[in-house]
């Protein structure tokens, strides 16, 4: 194999890096699945744009990647900066709470979200928000997922089937609210009533 074949980025001259322009690309074409990642992990516009921001810089300044890696990169660079600024983690004292949490305390009532999208995964607690994003949505390994977060992957296992069971109840409380919200459907019986 001549050197020519074996380093053709030398010999063209082109990159396979993703370069700078590739990362402003990146984040202007796929702005909107990016600024939701960050948004589904902080559940606070504010920190999300920080956290989008910082995503850019970072790319755009970091090491360099494969321009194949770089969609994926980019959204392991807005992951660790969630961690970064929101720092989940399982407090060792709330850990009965997080067993028995209900998914009606906590965040639904902090940020009244009752007919936002994605409503159920912004109530979760801030832990329990970042494993089901990173195992659920983003399809991280548990191990992955443990080493990010500083937590055991049975911890991780425990947390996404909680994270889970509190979406589904806040999903139910929807459905219900929905059921109780229509009008009376006429039923043959009140059909036949005199009116008055």
């Amino acid at each position: 194999m001549s050197y020519r074949n074996a380093h053709p980025t030398k010999a063209t001259g082109r990159s396979k890096c993703a370069t700078s322009d590739d990362f402003r690309k990146l984040f202007t074409e796929d702005m909107n699945s990016l600024y939701l990642l960050s948004f589904l992990l902080t559940a606070n516009r504010e920190e999300a744009e920080q956290c989008f921001v910082a995503g850019l810089a970072d790319c755009v300044n970091g090491n360099p990647v494969f321009k194949e890696w770089a969609s994926s990169w980019a959204r392991c660079v807005i992951v660790r900066n969630a961690i970064r600024i929101i720092a989940p983690h399982i407090d060792s004292a709330k850990l009965p709470a997080i067993a028995s949490h209900s998914a009606n305390e906590g965040n639904v009532s902090r940020t009244t979200l009752e007919d936002v999208p994605f409503a159920s995964i912004l109530a979760l607690e801030d832990f329990e928000r970042f494993v089901y994003v990173l195992s659920v949505l983003e399809g991280y390994p548990d191990q992955t997922c443990a080493v990010l977060l500083g937590t055991s992957v049975q911890e991780i296992l425990e947390t996404r089937v909680d994270a889970l069971q509190h979406i589904a109840e806040v999903a139910n409380r929807k459905e219900t609210r929905k059921i109780d919200a229509r009008p009376e459907v006429m039923t043959p019986a009140l059909m036949h009533q005199p009116l008055g």
